[in-house]
């Protein structure tokens, strides 16, 4: 059987290779019309020019440290590096790429600028946060395992470790009293994990982060206050006095000693405080000015409970 097809359902691109050449757009990159070698000499050229600005990166991180600018660690200008890129970011690359390359390489350049170690507490078999601690400070940063809040936070007192990263507060993980009472010079600095959403896999335990200077703003923050109030002051009356200073609270953790009139609170609330913010004098009167015990940048993600 034979069959007709009519002129008129061939297309000038199928009948004249000239013309379906002319109206395939040249390619502008230079390389999408290439072989595999030709994609591969393209690739080892951007590998190249990343690694040159990492170097001229590098050299800038150094100047800074000769210089004896303060502050080697500041994890509120990380923060803020991070969210800028991620706002920048667009393609197929996952935004947790980015994220992870960026905290290994804000790492190794604070290593660069002298010696930066953590110290873990983590009894937990499954090492939920020494997962968390590698995940943000870096694979290759010294990193000492601690059985218990007290072991590491006395190494920042020490100075034998640059940060320690400890169980979120709650009643079993008190900590933060050593904070409140003045028996730690430490202030909290951070939280982990700082991106989300989690992966299959990925540690899932929440900790903070303390150091022995404090934190900077990051322009996105959430800060720690430590008072002590008459052991009969009802959760929702501090409720209201905080919400009366103007401070937005987001938790609030109360601890009280058997047999003792006054009472550990920890609250967390929104932005970030310095030690003299005015709005804390307006939670007197109180038996004991209320303590700023540190804040930490928001991790990007979802947001935190």
């Amino acid at each position: 059987m034979s069959s007709s097809v009519s002129t008129a359902d061939i297309s000038p691109a199928a009948s004249d290779p000239a013309a379906a050449d002319a109206a395939e757009p040249a390619p502008v990159d230079g390389w999408r019309s290439g072989d595999l070698p030709a994609l591969r000499a393209e690739l080892d050229r951007i590998d190249d020019a990343l690694h040159d600005l990492l170097m001229q990166r590098a050299g800038i991180v150094e100047y800074v440290a000769r210089s004896a600018k303060p502050a080697a660690f500041r994890p509120g200008r990380e923060a803020s590096i991070i969210r800028r890129l991620l706002g920048r970011h667009h393609g197929a690359l996952p935004s947790a790429a980015v994220v992870r390359i960026w905290r290994e390489l804000l790492a190794g350049t604070t290593a660069m600028q002298g010696g930066f170690s953590l110290s873990v507490c983590d009894g937990d078999q499954a090492a939920q946060l020494t997962q968390l601690a590698r995940e943000h400070f870096g694979a290759l940063t010294p990193l000492r395992a601690r059985a218990t809040a007290d072991e590491a936070l006395q190494d920042v007192s020490q100075r034998t470790a640059s940060v320690a990263v400890l169980p979120y507060p709650s009643a079993t993980e008190t900590w933060w009293l050593a904070l409140l009472h003045r028996q730690s010079p430490a202030h909290i600095i951070g939280r982990l994990p700082f991106w989300a959403p989690r992966p299959d896999g990925a540690p899932s335990g929440q900790a903070l982060v303390v150091a022995a200077t404090p934190a900077d703003a990051s322009g996105a923050d959430r800060s720690f206050v430590g008072l002590q109030c008459d052991d009969d002051l009802t959760p929702a009356g501090l409720s209201s006095a905080m919400s009366k200073a103007g401070l937005a609270q987001r938790s609030m953790l109360v601890l009280r000693r058997p047999g003792s009139p006054i009472a550990d609170v920890l609250v967390e609330v929104e932005g970030y405080l310095g030690d003299d913010d005015p709005r804390l004098t307006h939670l007197r009167p109180l038996p004991r000015h209320p303590i700023v015990l540190g804040c930490y940048a928001l991790p990007v993600g979802t947001p935190v409970r």
